[in-house]
């Protein structure tokens, strides 16, 4: 685990079955205690996780700061996929921007994937008043995305390093390990840490 880091947290869908989030919330092992997590809602056009009302429900009766994101495809109508979410998710004050999965490209040109990727963007800042958060690996960014998405939050996925991804680019989240566990979830879950203090990471939630 990272330990130049207070704030922690993990990402989960509904591969990790039954959460109990009481659980999740109380766990401390060595000052680490779980403060966020980011749930999966929705996918492409048509998808929605089958766990996401449950979680987003439960982590925040549990006190958990919770963030919804969405598993994107350049492949199909960015518009659609914004109204997939938008009727699955509602965000309140407190939680954080919505999330832009974007991961696989499908053999699309990196210029469609980055149109496809700024029309969902654009909406969600318009319908939320806050710049979403991208998330990805580093790979990925630096090959499709690039400097144009700069200005959005970044949580980026790499696993297994000591001290931070190994990248010049800003980022605010960093998702650091695949094989976490928690208690109250029975399978292994994505380990996160936030860069910056809790006071930080309620400027960035919805006001």
């Amino acid at each position: 685990m990272p330990v130049n880091y207070s704030i922690h947290g993990i990402d989960v869908s509904k591969f990790q079955k039954n959460i109990n989030w009481s659980a999740v919330e109380q766990m401390q092992v060595d000052r680490i205690h779980i403060s966020f997590a980011f749930i999966k809602a929705t996918e492409g056009i048509t998808r929605q996780d089958a766990s996401f009302k449950t979680n987003w429900q439960k982590a925040k009766k549990a006190g958990i700061v919770r963030g919804a994101y969405h598993f994107f495809y350049s492949t199909r109508d960015p518009l659609k996929q914004v109204i997939n979410f938008q009727n699955v998710v509602q965000l309140e004050s407190g939680d954080l921007p919505p999330v832009l999965d974007i991961e696989v490209h499908n053999n699309q040109p990196a210029a469609v994937i980055r149109s496809t990727a700024r029309i969902w963007l654009e909406e969600m800042e318009k319908a939320y008043g806050v710049k979403p958060i991208i998330y990805t690996n580093i790979h990925f960014y630096e090959t499709y995305l690039g400097e144009e998405f700069d200005k959005y939050p970044l949580w980026l996925a790499h696993y297994y390093q000591k001290e931070r991804p190994s990248t010049k680019r800003q980022w605010l989240f960093w998702q650091h390990s695949d094989i976490g566990r928690v208690n109250g979830i029975r399978t292994t879950v994505d380990f996160n840490v936030f860069r910056g203090d809790s006071l930080a990471l309620r400027k960035l939630c919805l006001p």
